[in-house]
């Protein structure tokens, strides 16, 4: 068995205009000072990190990793959320996802997604660097809006956004091969991967690639009213990285998984920081250490109602009292009575 590593956090809903979260070399401080570990840098924010200067200099990657390491802090993961995103867009989401695109991109879906495409590329070579071994990303969506149809799905429309999917990401995917860098899409809802079955759809399309794998959040299985433990057990060998996010699902006679399009205090369903909401991290935290997960737990902040820089204190802690340290003997070696086949046989009954 291994230990988690971590605490870490995701910085993604940190970053700011204002200090200490403007820039890198005070951020990494105040995550530190907050009681972290790692962080795991959105690779969208020049506020923090240069895509470009890091895909094409090492001395660049091992500069911005000093800086880290002087505040104590390692770099855990790059995260392309928004650039994956924008690998697969449905037409009906074109205006929405435009923010998240260079200005140049913007109002041209061909070459928006020619960009994202590029963007995944360079935080791959990044990735490899920085000396980092796996990614956090979305996988866009094209079927998403029929994800609960009405008039009903025609025949084969769900398979043509499948194999489409898994054919713009299959170079990526062995892009990320050549740098030695596992893909883990988070596994959300808004994604075509938002549940196991379309992970596995998504994954026979790509002949099981190697590089294709998960980020585990289980608020997004809470959310989904999903078994998140025996999701875990299901794909133990893909869940390469870890958000560790809580939530909560509360419904009533009014409201139900959907939401009624309600802000998200007033929804069924909402985030909520670490020991606030339904998750049962204690269980997570066994079953990950029982099966050698070897990577990071990163704290994800989106808490609708209490105050980012309270979740980020209070969600370190959290963190550290649930990572179990592994042990390297059994409870029981001391009454071990040291024996022999022999024995074992006699034992047995067996001649």
């Amino acid at each position: 068995m291994k230990t988690i590593k971590g605490p870490a956090l995701f910085l993604a809903q940190f970053a700011g205009d204002e200090a200490p979260f403007n820039s890198w070399p005070a951020i990494t401080a105040w995550a530190a000072d907050c009681g972290y570990k790692g962080v795991q840098v959105p690779s969208w924010d020049d506020r923090l990190f240069d895509l470009e200067k890091a895909a094409a200099s090492k001395d660049y990657c091992d500069e911005f990793k000093g800086v880290a390491a002087e505040n104590g802090i390692v770099v855990t993961e790059l995260s392309t959320h928004l650039q994956g995103q924008l690998v697969a867009v449905h037409p009906a989401y074109d205006e929405a996802f435009d923010g998240f695109a260079a200005e140049k991109v913007r109002g041209n879906p061909a070459a928006r997604q020619a960009w994202a495409v590029d963007q995944v590329m360079l935080a791959l070579q990044a990735s490899r660097n920085l000396g980092l071994d796996r990614m956090a990303s979305f996988s866009g969506a094209l079927a998403w809006p029929y994800v609960y149809p009405w008039p009903q799905r025609p025949a084969g429309l769900i398979e043509t956004a499948f194999d489409e999917l898994a054919k713009r990401w299959r170079p990526i995917l062995d892009r990320a091969g050549e740098c030695g860098v596992d893909v883990c899409y988070e596994i959300h809802p808004g994604e075509d991967l938002h549940d196991g079955v379309t992970f596995e759809m998504f994954l026979d399309r790509l002949d099981g690639h190697e590089r294709c794998n998960m980020l585990y959040d289980p608020s997004h299985y809470v959310l989904q009213c999903l078994d998140y433990l025996d999701h875990l057990d299901i794909y133990r060998d893909r869940i390469r990285m870890f958000h560790v996010k809580d939530a909560e699902f509360n419904p009533t006679g009014r409201q139900g998984v959907y939401g009624g399009y309600q802000g998200w205090v007033d929804r069924a369903g909402r985030f909520r920081s670490l020991g606030d909401g339904q998750v049962d991290f204690g269980a997570i935290f066994s079953k990950l250490s029982a099966f050698d997960f070897d990577g990071w737990a990163v704290v994800e902040w989106e808490c609708c109602l209490k105050h980012p820089e309270d979740g980020a204190r209070e969600g370190a802690m959290f963190v550290s009292d649930h990572i179990i340290r592994v042990t390297d003997k059994a409870f029981d070696d001391f009454a071990d009575s040291g024996t022999d086949d022999a024995a074992n046989r006699r034992m047995l009954g067996i001649s």
